[in-house]
């Protein structure tokens, strides 16, 4: 029996710089890749682009070794010597993945640090002005989050839909600036469901959308390519 390749192309693995990225670009993370493959992209957006694919299909095989391990864990196989083989062979092999997703991620990180400064600051209600990595953190909360502390370390951190893991003192200050609230009625141990404010939301979103400029600015060095019209 022949089996024919399949045409769909495997899901794309989220990573902890997802959000840090689309708040440096502006854009999401798919249409970063879709113009890196129609080479659209300046060298600093490309450089991006492809460290972020290699940090995602880095994180795609962490996830492969992890999900095997659990199944051999998992009760559905004989325990006995060939078993204890293939769990010390997935263990090695999921060390080796985490390394290697490490290593993608702190290159990925040095590449998007400088457009993370050459980004502009994002200003909210009452004249709060958050750098990039903060508006990267209220991107992730929109999407859902939780507020825990750890019961044995008393240590707090926020947790959100998609996995990433927000330090309390960003979270504390998107609080005190009034752009998310937390449900204090559950307990911190149980997870206190965080939310974006109106201010939140308008900061995220804009205040609104607005008609194009008739004249549209000289682009800068690391910017977004520019959508191109056509005629019909």
């Amino acid at each position: 029996m022949i089996f024919l390749p399949s045409t769909t192309p495997p899901a794309k693995a989220l990573t902890s710089l997802d959000h840090r990225v689309e708040a440096a670009i502006g854009h999401s993370v798919d249409r970063l890749w879709k113009y890196h493959d129609r080479g659209l992209l300046d060298e600093p957006l490309s450089r991006l682009a492809a460290a972020h694919r290699a940090l995602a299909d880095a994180e795609r095989g962490v996830t492969f070794y992890r999900v095997l391990l659990q199944r051999l864990a998992s009760g559905e196989l004989p325990v006995d010597r060939d078993l204890f083989r293939r769990i010390d062979r997935t263990v090695g092999q999921l060390k080796d993945a985490t390394a290697t997703r490490d290593t993608r991620q702190d290159h990925a990180v040095a590449v998007l640090e400088p457009l993370e400064a050459a980004a502009p600051a994002r200003a909210t209600a009452g004249g709060v002005d958050l750098i990039a990595h903060e508006f990267a953190a209220l991107l992730a909360i929109s999407q859902g989050a939780k507020l825990h502390q750890h019961l044995q370390t008393g240590r707090m951190s926020v947790v959100t839909a998609s996995g990433v893991r927000i330090a309390h003192p960003v979270f504390q200050r998107l609080e005190d600036a009034g752009l998310v609230v937390r449900d204090t009625s559950r307990p911190l141990h149980a997870g206190q469901p965080v939310s974006l404010t109106d201010s939140g939301r308008t900061t995220v979103t804009g205040p609104g959308r607005h008609p194009a400029a008739t004249a549209a600015p000289a682009p800068r060095a690391g910017s977004w390519p520019a959508a191109s019209t056509r005629s019909r």
